[in-house]
């Protein structure tokens, strides 16, 4: 792995660290767990449950990303999109960042097992883990399929807190885990095609670069269309009613045609509405089930 040169002068700031979390990355993470303590079945949890459930989320997200940002600090340095990022822009030094990524991890697990349960710190480290070890680590660089399997490690939101309230994983946290993993591809595939010749200039095997840009287009678009019974499906099992069932559903046509549109046009125009919408997505859709659940 290549070292990033960094300047000993530069004087280190909150925000250079807190800028290898990813924040905005971890702030999609935080707003599906932080809402999905609300929809769970019986009493509302208690604040004091809420907030250690959301900063030992916050904190594995963080650790997760932080530890990314180390092992891909040579891809960062050649990329345009991420030569800003604190290691390659000599804001941090790489051992900075690891000591960082691994002491929010650490905190992340104790803080859960010790607030909530020995499950949804489990879950926690299993999350970064993955994203660590199976997706950065292996995957990114050796398969187009890289965003849909390491999808799994953004996913786990509302199994933490689905754990952290009930001390099991039940269907509904499982179906709310698979509407992140399935919305991982278009949103991440959007971006890639916006950023292909960046990828291709760094090596990375993203679906754009290996499989061309009219597979990818498909590709976001099948995904999109799978969040569709998926949503449905909340409403068959009786987890959901009808203000869900319209708010929800509503949300992921406006996905679907934006998806849609992407594949007939091929603008990047098309592309950037795809990636921007995605991220407004999860939090509309998650809001349509709270507000389900609270009036029904």
């Amino acid at each position: 792995m290549a070292q990033v040169a960094t300047n000993p002068t530069v004087r280190r700031t909150a925000g250079d660290f807190l800028a290898l979390t990813k924040p905005t990355i971890m702030l999609l993470v935080l707003v599906t767990g932080f809402l999905t303590l609300f929809v769970i079945p019986g009493e509302m949890p208690s604040p004091g449950l809420v907030v250690t459930t959301v900063l030992g989320t916050a904190m594995a997200s963080g650790s997760a990303n932080a530890l990314n940002m180390y092992f891909d600090r040579d891809i960062d340095q050649i990329m345009k999109r991420t030569r800003t990022r604190p290691i390659p822009a000599g804001k941090v030094t790489p051992n900075e960042a690891l000591m960082f990524g691994i002491g929010l991890g650490v905190a992340s697990v104790a803080l859960l097992w010790t607030t909530t349960n020995a499950l949804a710190a489990v879950i926690a480290l299993s999350g970064i883990l993955f994203y660590v070890c199976v997706y950065t680590l292996f995957l990114k660089r050796r398969t187009p399929q890289n965003i849909v399997i390491g999808g799994a490690a953004g996913s786990v939101a509302p199994l933490i807190a689905w754990a952290a309230v009930t001390g099991t994983v039940a269907l509904p946290a499982w179906l709310l885990f698979l509407v992140i993993f399935l919305w991982t591809p278009p949103h991440f595939w959007a971006l890639a095609l916006l950023a292909s010749e960046d990828y291709a200039r760094a090596g990375v095997p993203m679906l754009p670069v290996v499989r061309g840009h009219d597979e990818t287009r498909k590709q976001i678009f099948i995904y999109t269309a799978l969040l569709v019974p998926l949503t449905l499906a909340f409403y068959l099992i009786d987890f959901a009613g009808v203000i869900f069932l319209a708010g929800g559903m509503a949300v992921t046509l406006v996905f679907l045609q934006k998806a849609w549109k992407l594949l007939k046009d091929k603008s990047r125009e098309s592309a950037r509405d795809v990636f921007i919408f995605s991220i407004f997505y999860l939090a509309l859709w998650f809001v349509a089930l709270l507000i389900d659940r609270v009036f029904l």
